[in-house]
């Protein structure tokens, strides 16, 4: 035992030695178990860190775009601003001003991290192996796979263009959300210009102070957003970390938005799962434990639905029995969670190996968001649970209608919707005169009556 205790130890080291690009604007969360983004660390960390604050210095030769850009800097732009606002893993992130005035963002991608990439995924997938060598229990190879799927789209600037116009049409109805324009003619798979845009980031409560913002508004607005994406579309933005969600006031309408950037990384969920998952979380908010069971099975989760829901809501399974919609959660079974995260490892990863690919992404994403309402302090909030049955109730009636054309079979599917919406819709306003003061005062007077 000792032995392998050393040769973990070892092996530990090497691997937080080279997850720095990781965890560059991240604080360390040992119960994070999302950690898909990890194959872009290396154990180079620190010659590709001096790399990105000397890229426009000493660029690489054989590489193109960036001779090509650097050599027509002044032609291009009024202004370049050669110190980056913000370096991450797999790019810097410029200001500059074009000549008719509009201030951009030029997102540059590290002439090294096209040849890395491959080297990076070599390198996790022996540490991967070697983990599963010493402890057999723990099955990590679904971590290998997915960065080989996803690191080539996150290093095509283009798709992330593409993605950010598709979200941005997909979700034009919500006048709170911005996502950057995209100009084209100034972009290529390397560099990604785009409107320039300001904001704190979603988890500075003291920025929303300072400028006025509402903290439950956004955090309301956050979730409506990607209820959308999950539910209704299926295209979910999966890296909303707080450096890629920011707030502000719109300069227009001087209304709180919220500033969607970083398109890299997208889930395209496939109909079928989709509507298993929807049918999830309806049983899961109403505490519906059969459905809970049935739907758990259908993603892949088997006997280990009971796990699987924790792990989906990050609640426990005793609010879990009783429906996460009517349960608040207390700093009790904060505790719980995390105690139980660590015993039950071996089955999480056993869990992780099961379900669909599509559920990785999306268990990364719920953390993340999870991790902005806790620290907001919005994750008691009813909220988000409405506006999530509001989009499942949506999705599975329009997923309904597509199956059908009989003319009665549409018009009773659409009696259903509205009538479950209004509900959902009556729900919602029974909650918010029992939070108002009028709701406070006849409780007051029921108690003192009684």
């Amino acid at each position: 035992m000792a032995g392998r205790l050393l040769k973990l130890s070892s092996l530990a080291t090497a691997v937080f030695a080279s997850s720095g690009v990781y965890l560059y604007n991240r604080q360390l969360d040992f119960n994070d178990l999302s950690l898909i983004r990890f194959g872009r660390a290396a154990a180079t960390t620190a010659v590709i860190s001096y790399d990105y604050l000397t890229a426009f210095k000493y660029v690489d030769h054989g590489t193109e775009e960036y001779w090509a850009l650097k050599s027509k800097l002044s032609e291009l732009f009024v202004f370049f601003d050669e110190k980056p606002q913000g370096a991450a893993s797999l790019a810097q992130v410029h200001k500059a001003v074009l000549h008719d005035g509009r201030t951009v963002a030029v997102k540059v991608q590290h002439p090294k991290v096209q040849r890395q990439s491959s080297k990076d995924i070599l390198v996790m997938e022996v540490l991967v192996r070697a983990v599963h060598w010493l402890f057999p229990d723990f099955a990590f190879m679904w971590l290998v796979e997915e960065a080989k799927k996803n690191m080539p789209l996150e290093l095509d600037f283009l798709n992330e263009g593409h993605n950010a116009e598709t979200v941005s049409n997909m979700l034009t109805h919500f006048p709170f959300l911005k996502v950057p324009v995209i100009h084209w003619d100034l972009s290529t798979k390397r560099i990604l210009t785009m409107e320039f845009a300001e904001g704190g980031q979603v988890n500075d409560r003291e920025y929303m102070n300072a400028h006025g913002i509402d903290v439950n508004e956004i955090s309301q607005n956050l979730g409506k957003i990607y209820s959308e994406m999950i539910f209704i579309h299926g295209f979910v933005h999966c890296d909303p970390h707080p450096g890629n969600v920011l707030v502000r006031k719109c300069p227009k309408s001087k209304k709180a938005e919220i500033v969607l950037l970083d398109h890299g990384l997208y889930q395209v969920l496939q109909p079928d799962f989709r509507m298993n998952y929807c049918r999830l979380w309806q049983a899961l908010i109403s505490g519906d434990m059969p459905g809970v069971e049935r739907y758990s099975r259908k993603l892949g989760a088997g006997d280990l639905y009971p796990l699987f829901a924790c792990v989906l809501t990050a609640r426990s399974w005793t609010a879990v029995n009783s429906g996460i919609g009517s349960v608040p959660v207390t700093p009790s079974e904060d505790v719980e969670i995390r105690t139980n995260a660590a015993l039950y490892l071996p089955q999480i990863s056993d869990l992780l190996n099961r379900v669909p690919r599509q559920m990785l992404l999306l268990l990364k994403t719920n953390d993340l968001l999870r991790g902005i309402e806790t620290t907001l302090q919005t994750r008691a909030s009813s909220s988000s649970f409405i506006n999530m049955s509001r989009c499942c109730i949506r999705a599975l009636a329009r997923h309904k209608r597509s199956k059908t054309r009989s003319r009665k079979e549409l018009l009773q599917i659409t009696l259903v919707e509205s009538f479950n919406l209004w509900r959902l819709g009556m729900y919602e306003l029974f909650l918010w005169l029992k939070s108002s003061l009028l709701g406070r005062g006849l409780s007051t007077l029921h108690a003192f009556l009684h």
